[in-house]
């Protein structure tokens, strides 16, 4: 009896930290939730300024403020840098994959049937 009692007494205060701590842990998660979306919302940014730069380039090329050669020069710098803002949004809206793998088509594919 003398042991059982410093037992139930450890697990009933581990009981109750947990309980305290639940909506300290959640708040975590739902931070860096935000963080994510402002992260995606500073590319959505970036992204719809590097097209406005591509347009005004395009538009300084026919208006003859720029050579071709020179257009073509910023132009393809300036998609690259677009392919690589549209692969930094693809990154951080990917849904985790693991989930999936869970659900019921995973599960019937593995059954072979």
């Amino acid at each position: 009896m003398d042991v059982l009692a410093p037992l139930v007494v450890i697990a009933l205060l581990g009981l109750v930290v947990l309980l305290v701590s639940a909506p300290l842990r959640g708040g975590r998660a739902e931070a860096e939730a935000q963080r994510q979306d402002a992260r995606l919302a500073d590319l959505q940014a970036a992204k719809d300024a590097k097209y406005r730069e591509i347009r005004e380039a395009e538009l300084d090329y026919r208006t003859g403020h720029l050579s071709e050669a020179d257009w073509r020069l910023i132009d393809r710098q300036l998609r690259a840098e677009a392919v690589t803002i549209l692969r930094r949004i693809d990154e951080l809206a990917e849904p985790d994959p693991r989930p999936a793998e869970r659900g019921p088509q995973a599960a019937s594919g593995r059954r072979g049937g």
